[in-house]
């Protein structure tokens, strides 16, 4: 267990505490405090994301663990980020369905891929894709009553659902190979 992979499980580990801060409410902590919490989080959780993959390849710690666990985690982590904030009323339900959904599909994919023994590896699309649906569950989930942040949100959502989008259509042209083997 080298220490990216440790990264990566204490991502997994903060999942349950974002959520019982951001879900909990019977805290004796008012709302927004409680999602300042989550948020901090959530921030925290998504940086290990950058420095376990830095690691692993800087110091060729890559394990199979790791290419496993690593997308999992991040997966777990924004969806259960978004799931909660369909509870809270702060993105539409149809929207966090198509982002989980295109997380599914790319898994499945990859696991088609795998079973041909094809790596595909995490294209410029998704990477954009990733960097947006972060910075919008920050933004949304921070929820500051001001006109610019109300507005970037509302950007946030719906490039998040657009990049999604083509992320997917991206990663499914670039490897349709994988589906005539």
């Amino acid at each position: 267990m080298n220490l990216p992979n440790k990264l990566t499980l204490s991502r997994i580990i903060l999942i349950p505490v974002f959520l019982f801060f951001i879900l909990c409410d019977s805290l004796p902590l008012d709302m927004q405090t409680r999602r300042y919490i989550a948020v901090t989080i959530f921030i925290i959780a998504s940086i290990t994301d950058a420095i376990d993959g830095h690691i692993a390849r800087k110091y060729k710690m890559v394990t199979n663990f790791g290419k496993f666990m690593d997308p999992l985690a991040d997966k777990l982590l924004v969806s259960a980020a978004m799931i909660s904030m369909v509870h809270l009323g702060d993105i539409p339900t149809w929207i966090v369905i198509v982002i989980i959904s295109r997380e599914f599909i790319i898994t499945g994919f990859r696991t088609i891929a795998i079973e041909q023994n094809i790596v595909i590896a995490a294209g410029f699309w998704g990477k954009v894709k990733t960097v947006f649906q972060m910075a919008m569950i920050i933004v949304v989930l921070t929820n500051i009553d001001h006109v610019f942040f109300k507005f970037t949100g509302t950007a946030l959502i719906y490039l998040s659902l657009i990049f999604t989008i083509v992320s997917a259509v991206d990663y499914l042209v670039k490897n349709k190979s994988v589906l005539r083997n």
